[in-house]
């Protein structure tokens, strides 16, 4: 499976041939002109020494020119074309991994790190280019200017044809071998000694504060210094493999030209050749060696290729796991939140025995929880820390699938789209995520159509307005990851964007685990206070304790069950026939 995906990788990387074929054919013209103008100049020094009339050399002048011109205007094509290709195909490859990676997100990416996504979706796709530019154009231009040239030779000279071949032979072997066993082991290390060090620079610069307070940052900073050390000494590696491969196939140009030599020097002894024949035959492998010499380092190009699309294969997997939800072709059309019901007797959902699994690990952690929410009621759910109460959240948002029955407005949840369940249930997340941008923007993408009135509007509604204005306004900037506002701030501006959203569900996971405890229990009068103004229905997730008066129902969660609170009474709008023997809403 794991090597279908990685040929699938590589084939995508491919440009297509319409766009792909021109680049090879002006890398071919480029180099046989290259080959043409020394096989020209030779001649045309040789001949000219024999002072002949201008007019037997009049040609070769005007080939020489000829060929000098077209050599980079066809290099010059070449790279335009080539890298139009290269660079149309690499925006359709990051455009197509963020589109298979949005689905995954966020818990399907399981532990992957920052920074090796950053290194995969940077470094590993950039170098899926270098399939085409240096792997597979350098291979066709090589292989055929090879071929032409050493047929042109054969037809001077059969035995320096010969020649010619086996040094060429034996530059693509053993210059295969050498590069190979000098630089294979780096070649593929450096992808993912690449990675290691942007997840220690981005694990520097993300924890400087902590790092600085523990003194911890000497020992983290020796660190990102020796993983950039190791990458630079596998650099380094490859390149000294690159210049042993170029000098061994330097020596056998010298050999085949020396090789031209001792046929050519008899046969012109013997009039079968000219002595600029014998100039063209002795030069020519210089030129041709040029362009063979390619070979070897395009193959050692393939395996870092083939590293990267390796790594691209591991984080982007063919298929999504079984936990993570995926749309039905032809999900429900329901109008939401529209098809809510009104009424407080109506459950706005339901949950009848869901069971639900972290992606990929085979323990539920979820069983068989079951409850009812009803329009603007106030519930939370206690529990200790990896009883299930955060993938309880994630199910309700769909950012795992489940097992039984989740239903909104009586349709199963799992028959709607994702996105349509989202705008009925809003997730605040334990550590709300802040973009490196101004409180305006960090707002506005929850609804784009917002004013500048409704932004300043909700930020009152959830107790940031004086902040607002000693902060100078919509304008100021929060800091990469909210580095500038302090925890509860940032509880609040998750607040504010949820609000903004205008979901009917509010979930708030852990909203005070950042916070100090004198302020915790303000976030909490104000989320609840927010969210009953709106008529929002409210889930507080919390490990700790939340005062009495400010929720209608108080469940816990143990090991994945939930089960009501014994001393909490039963909500206003919730039936007897709701909750079952153990205190949770009846299936």
């Amino acid at each position: 499976m794991r090597d279908a995906r990685v040929r699938a990788v590589l084939r995508g990387s491919q440009p297509p041939l319409r766009r792909f074929w021109s680049s090879v054919a002006f890398g071919v013209l480029s180099a046989a002109s290259a080959v043409a103008l020394l096989a020209a100049s030779a001649w045309l020094i040789t001949r000219a020494s024999e002072q002949p009339s201008l007019i037997y050399v009049s040609v070769a002048v005007v080939g020489v020119r000829a060929f000098a011109l077209s050599r980079a205007v066809f290099r010059y094509l070449e790279r335009l074309a080539g890298h139009d290709a290269a660079f149309h195909q690499l925006a359709s490859i990051r455009a197509g991994m963020v589109a298979e990676l949005v689905p995954l997100a966020p818990d399907g990416l399981g532990d992957t790190r920052r920074g090796d996504l950053l290194s995969t979706l940077a470094d590993d796709v950039d170098e899926l280019q270098n399939r085409s530019l240096r792997v597979i154009q350098p291979l066709v231009t090589a292989g055929i200017v090879a071929v032409l040239t050493v047929v042109g030779v054969t037809i001077l000279l059969p035995a320096a044809g010969l020649i010619l071949a086996v040094t060429l032979a034996l530059a693509g072997i053993f210059g295969t071998i050498v590069n190979g066993s000098f630089s294979s082991k780096a070649e593929r290390a450096i992808a993912t000694l690449r990675a290691e060090l942007n997840d220690r620079v981005l694990d520097l610069v993300s924890n400087l504060a902590v790092l600085t307070a523990f003194g911890a940052l000497a020992g983290e900073t020796r660190k990102a210094v020796d993983a950039g050390a190791t990458l630079t000494r596998a650099i380094r590696s490859r390149a000294s493999a690159a210049a042993l491969t170029a000098g061994l196939v330097s020596v056998l140009a010298g050999g085949a030209t020396i090789g031209a030599f001792l046929v050519g020097v008899p046969a012109l002894d013997a009039h079968r050749i000219d002595a600029p024949a014998l100039a063209v035959l002795a030069l020519v492998p210089l030129a041709v060696f040029e362009v063979f010499g390619m070979l070897p380092l395009a193959l050692g190009a393939r395996r870092q290729v083939i590293a990267s699309a390796e790594r691209i294969a591991r984080t982007v997997p063919a298929t999504i796991p079984a936990a993570v939800p995926v749309d039905l072709p032809q999900p429900v059309d329901l109008p939401l939140p529209a098809a809510l019901p009104s009424s407080a007797h109506d459950p706005v959902l339901v949950l009848d025995g869901v069971t639900a699994r972290w992606p990929n690990v085979e323990q539920p952690v979820l069983r068989g929880v079951s409850l009812r929410l009803h329009r603007g009621e106030r519930m939370v759910i206690e529990g200790p820390t990896g009883s299930g109460k955060t993938a309880l959240a994630h199910v309700l948002t769909r950012f795992i699938d489940y097992e039984g029955s989740y239903r909104l407005a009586g349709v199963e949840a799992r028959d709607l789209a994702q996105d349509d369940v989202r705008t009925v249930v809003g997730l605040c997340e334990q550590q709300p995520y802040l973009f490196d941008s101004d409180i305006r923007q960090n707002l506005l993408f929850a609804r784009d159509t917002a004013t500048d009135a409704d932004l300043e509007a909700v930020l009152e509604r959830v107790g940031l307005a004086e902040w607002l204005r000693d902060r100078g306004g919509l304008d100021a900037r929060v800091g990469e990851r909210g580095a500038l506002v302090s925890g509860g701030q940032a509880q609040r501006i998750a607040l504010a964007r949820a609000l903004l959203a205008d979901v009917s569900v509010l979930i708030a996971d852990e909203p005070t685990a950042n916070v100090d405890l004198d302020v915790a229990d303000r976030i909490v009068r104000d989320i609840v206070t927010a969210a009953s103004q709106a008529g929002t229905a409210v889930i507080l997730i919390s490990h700790v304790a939340v005062a009495p008066d400010l929720v209608d129902v108080r469940l816990r969660m143990e090991e994945g069950r939930l089960r009501r609170t014994v001393a909490d009474p039963v909500p206003d709008g919730t039936a007897d026939s709701d909750v079952s023997p153990e205190g949770v809403p009846a299936r």
